[in-house]
């Protein structure tokens, strides 16, 4: 196995909402990770640590790097919190030499809660008989409980607690001649949602699921190639976009060039809606479309299904500026930065007295009292979860003197738990799953409540006549209960799927 560079201590305080309370963030979906790898570049790691830098919005618990030097060999560090703090540093970086590394940076969904342990943060690292692989996995495998347990009985040890070891395992017991097709075989056998990027001792590998629901692109930087989740990670290192991997291809990458094939039974793609309304970043490119302009059209969107009369438009920062934006040109009606973020407010910043838990939401968000008083605002966020932070965002207005709140919310009323990677609550705990659209307004005490339609939201994103029900565009489970993968594990925990009646 890869040593770890220097002594892992556990963070100071975990990466936990219950830390300071309810704060803006932890009534959000969270996307459960980013992937990065390079090859063909000099100290590939310190263009890995750039790219995990740009993704760190996709996850914020851990992160990781393997690198690969035919000197050296495999070398990986792996480290709890954010990427500035542990990947930046000179001495970090020089013992991760090479022109080859991948990296991850992680919010668990699958394995341990809470605190991680470290054995959970990718990548993680195989010996074979034809040499080391090292693979990092956005995603969730929904029969990973079924592979794990066939996998112990036949002898596989496991180390972590994650779902991804099953495709280490699973490559492990495969015949085949070399490691890509190891993980073909392997990746046959999951079920779910996987972009997988992986690394030999000289080739970067770059694999989606078939249905494509998680995104994986594909970068040029100077004699190299990089993949990523998204491409504003490619453009922070100074890479090229070149195009997305496919649903259900595999590339294998060296220097001189990307071999690509199609491994997999073709399915029509499903690519997650939520992508566009919340997880990725909005100066990144998703199916030939700026996230950001999307966002933006999503507003408008929703001021033609939803309007109401108000004086001015503020968003829930920072994710719901762009639809408030758009919301704001569409209905006429003046865009206000009426509540401001502290950028600057990290999650361990003082010792979490009860005093300061119960500051909750306002210690990272701040109602601009000169442009709220006497106003009839519309509030505008990318969704309601759970409908705690949106109370207390509520009440900051009401006390700040505004006359009216009107919530418009720039997706549908999320009502069935994500099962491809995505860390959502149990189906009772989510709002709209136990409650109508009126019950919610009442819940949340506003003057109205308003969420996009799903036929809305699909001419937001570029398909003109909206949802095709018989056979729908995107993978949208957390809004329809239609799961393009059946949840084998959860219904096996007695997960009830979505009935005719629903």
């Amino acid at each position: 196995m890869p040593k770890n560079v220097s002594k892992i201590m556990p963070p100071a305080h975990p990466f936990d909402s219950s830390y300071l309370g309810e704060d803006a963030d932890s009534d959000k979906l969270k996307e459960e990770c980013g992937i990065f790898g390079v090859v063909g570049v000099t100290d590939a790691a310190n263009f890995v640590a750039l790219g995990l830098h740009a993704l760190q919005h996709r996850g914020q618990e851990a992160g990781g790097i393997v690198s690969h030097d035919p000197d050296a060999g495999f070398q990986s560090a792996r480290r709890f919190g954010y990427v500035r703090d542990n990947f930046t540093s000179q001495k970090v970086m020089e013992t991760l030499p090479g022109e080859l590394a991948i990296g991850h940076v992680r919010y668990s969904t699958a394995g341990s809660k809470g605190q991680t342990a470290i054995r959970d943060v990718q990548p993680f690292f195989g010996e074979f008989a034809m040499g080391g692989a090292a693979i990092a996995h956005n995603g969730n495998i929904t029969n990973a409980n079924t592979l794990r347990r066939e996998l112990i009985e036949r002898g596989s040890i496991f180390q972590s607690s994650s779902d991804s070891e099953c495709i280490i395992h699973l490559m492990a017991r495969s015949m085949g001649r070399n490691i890509p097709d190891r993980m073909e075989e392997a990746l046959r056998k999951v079920e779910g949602a996987f972009s997988v990027v992986a690394m030999t001792r000289t080739k970067l590998i770059g694999v989606r699921d078939p249905l494509g629901v998680r995104p994986l692109v594909l970068g040029k930087v100077g004699d190299g190639y990089a993949l990523s989740s998204e491409t504003c990670a490619l453009d922070i290192i100074g890479a090229e976009f070149v195009r997305e991997i496919k649903p259900g291809e595999m590339v294998v990458i060296t220097p001189e060039g990307v071999k690509s094939h199609f491994p997999f039974r073709p399915q029509p793609s499903r690519f997650c809606i939520f992508e566009h309304v919340y997880f990725s970043r909005p100066d990144s490119i998703l199916g030939g479309r700026s996230v950001y302009e999307t966002r933006e059209a999503i507003g408008r969107e929703l001021a033609k299904e939803s309007p109401v009369d108000a004086d001015i438009v503020c968003p829930v920062p920072d994710s719901g500026t762009p639809a408030a934006i758009g919301y704001s040109l569409q209905s006429g009606i003046p865009y206000a930065m009426g509540i401001i973020r502290n950028q600057y407010m990290g999650r361990t910043f003082i010792e979490p007295t009860e005093q300061i838990r119960n500051m909750g939401v306002r210690l990272k968000l701040n109602v601009n009292r000169a442009l709220i008083r006497g106003k009839r605002v519309i509030l505008v966020d990318d969704s309601v979860v759970r409908g705690t932070t949106s109370r207390k965002i509520k009440e900051m207005i009401l006390d700040a003197g505004a006359k009216e709140v009107h919530f418009r919310i720039a997706s549908p009323p999320t009502a069935w738990p994500c099962f491809y990677g995505v860390d959502t609550p149990q189906r009772e705990k989510l709002l709209a799953a136990t409650m109508s659209e009126s019950e919610m307004r009442e819940h949340l005490a506003v003057d109205s409540l308003k969420f996009i339609s799903l036929d809305g939201l699909y001419r937001a994103v570029g398909e003109a006549e909206g949802r095709n029900n018989a056979c729908p565009q995107y993978c949208d489970a957390c809004f329809s209960g239609d799961y393009p993968v059946i949840p084998a594990d959860k219904v096996d925990e007695g997960f009830e799927m979505k009935t005719a009646a629903e």
